[in-house]
């Protein structure tokens, strides 16, 4: 039995005229939708935290559209993307002369934002010496261009993204603790894809709407089979991942039939007699494959946290959670001089930084 492509539009895009792309009905997307909200119609700053690929600018210019500050600029800016000493001039602009290599003034982003609404994407990434300039700016609402003593006012809403935990970055002396508690004024915590298993359906059908019409190949039918490894699936990257693959399925796709991408190797492709049973289960299988096959390597190009699409402190967080341990190598106790397990050598480091 196979899923017809055209679901109804009330079960595909839940208040798609107020919160454009952003799809499902699940709980907790709706909570959050609520909190958006909530918030919008305020000035206050807006401090959004989730993992990597669960859509925190689409959170983000959702919040702006329904803000008093609609059809004013909506200016984005990843801080993580810019290199560390040009930073300060993305966001703040400089002069004719500043340094070397500013032959002409450049306006900054807080100036091109005046008015209206600054996105600032991974903020936990932005340098201790530059944090006192843009707590001044978000208090005062005013700041100087590099190379320039003429102060600047403007009039910003700030949003702050981050996949980062800035309390901990606070506790580790890495982030500015009054600087957090002025971005942390209206908390929005994004839900991970596998908290929201509801939503997988209506999120496949809108990107293989989006990809078939892109490459002009239609697909009629999504299989039973191929939906129901999407809905077993842990999705490490989010909704980006599932993107991603579903472009990859449209591609591949054969007779207007959407084939399952997922790898091979993927321990929740098909479901049988014997898989994993829930979404815990399946991403415990998952990780445990994945270090399996990188030696237990968790950091680095090759190891399993880039080969899962996550930070490192992200991976060693969930296999703390789901009470992944590396096991101890053979060792043969006659050596050890001791019948005993109790002078086992310690566990190994699981890879490096």
């Amino acid at each position: 039995m196979a899923t017809s492509f055209n679901i109804p539009p009330n079960e595909r895009d839940v208040g798609a005229r107020r919160f454009e792309q952003i799809i499902g009905n699940s709980p907790a997307l709706e909570a959050l939708l609520e909190k958006v909200n909530r918030v919008a119609p305020t000035q206050s700053t807006v401090l959004i935290e989730g993992e990597t690929g669960t859509g925190k600018e689409l959170i983000a210019r959702a919040i702006h559209k329904l803000s008093p500050r609609y059809g004013r600029p909506f200016i984005k800016l990843n801080c993580a993307a810019i290199p560390l000493d040009l930073l300060e001039s993305e966001l703040f602009g400089h002069e004719k002369g500043a340094f070397t290599g500013a032959i002409a003034q450049k306006i900054g982003r807080f100036e091109l934002a005046d008015t209206g609404t600054l996105f600032l994407d991974e903020v936990g990434d932005i340098p201790a010496s530059l944090q006192p300039k843009l707590l001044r700016v978000l208090q005062e609402q005013e700041f100087e261009r590099l190379g320039s003593g003429r102060t600047h006012q403007v009039n910003v809403r700030l949003i702050a993204a981050t996949n980062r935990d800035l309390a901990e970055l606070v506790v580790q002396k890495q982030f500015r603790s009054d600087l957090y508690y002025r971005l942390n004024v209206f908390p929005v915590a994004m839900p991970p894809l596998r908290d929201r298993p509801e939503d997988i359906p209506a999120l496949v059908t809108h990107f293989v709407e989006v990809f078939s019409r892109r490459m002009g190949k239609p697909i009629d039918e999504i299989p039973e089979e191929t939906m129901a490894a999407f809905k077993l699936y842990p999705w490490p990257g989010n909704i980006r991942e599932l993107q991603n693959l579903v472009e990859r399925a449209v591609i591949l796709a054969n007779d207007r039939l959407l084939p399952n991408p997922l790898p091979v190797s993927s321990p929740v492709q098909v479901p049988t007699v014997g898989a994993p049973r829930t979404l815990r289960d399946s991403e415990r299988t998952l990780i445990l494959q994945t270090l399996d096959e990188v030696g237990w390597l968790i950091g680095g190009r090759n190891g399993a946290a880039a080969k899962l699409g996550l930070k490192r402190t992200t991976l060693i967080h969930r296999m703390k959670k789901l009470g992944i341990e590396r096991p101890l190598p053979h060792v043969d106790r006659r050596e050890l001089g001791t019948e005993s397990g109790t002078h086992l050598p310690q566990q190994p480091p699981i890879g490096p930084a």
